[in-house]
């Protein structure tokens, strides 16, 4: 069985952090399979999703992390071209990467004690992103 929702965030860009953990377990009920993965996919390519403990010390050490690797401030040929000035928002993103897949089991998603699900906006903007979410399993 497949199904198939979405979640709408507001995001401020700039490694804006959201944690979405309830939305996705509570689509996970609402789908009413049992056991089986659901994938958080975000169709952007300046944002991302990972796993993290959220709370305001490990997300400021993962942007802090990012503004040390990958500077706003540094020449990327992407912004020479398109002149957008989100280079550094496209690399960073292709670092954590589009999508995580967790498995579940009873209708329980199998996270860790401390592991919470966050999406990451590194654009250099406002946005209002759409979030894709497919459950499968029985």
């Amino acid at each position: 069985m497949v199904n198939t929702g979405s979640i709408q965030l507001s995001t401020r860009g700039n490694a804006d952090v959201k944690e979405i953990t309830a939305q996705i377990a509570q689509l996970v009920r609402e789908s009413e399979i049992r056991n089986g993965i659901v994938t958080i996919f975000c169709p952007s390519s300046t944002s991302a999703l990972t796993t993290i403990e959220y709370e305001i010390g490990c997300v400021n050490d993962l942007r802090r992390l990012f503004d040390e690797i990958i500077p706003q401030n540094q020449e990327y040929a992407h912004n020479a071209r398109w002149r957008d000035g989100n280079g550094h928002s496209h690399i960073r993103a292709s670092l954590l990467g589009p999508s995580l897949t967790i498995p579940f089991v009873e209708g329980r998603l199998t996270l860790g004690t401390w592991q919470q699900v966050i999406y990451v906006d590194f654009d250099n903007k406002s946005r209002n992103r759409e979030l894709v979410i497919q459950i499968i399993g029985e």
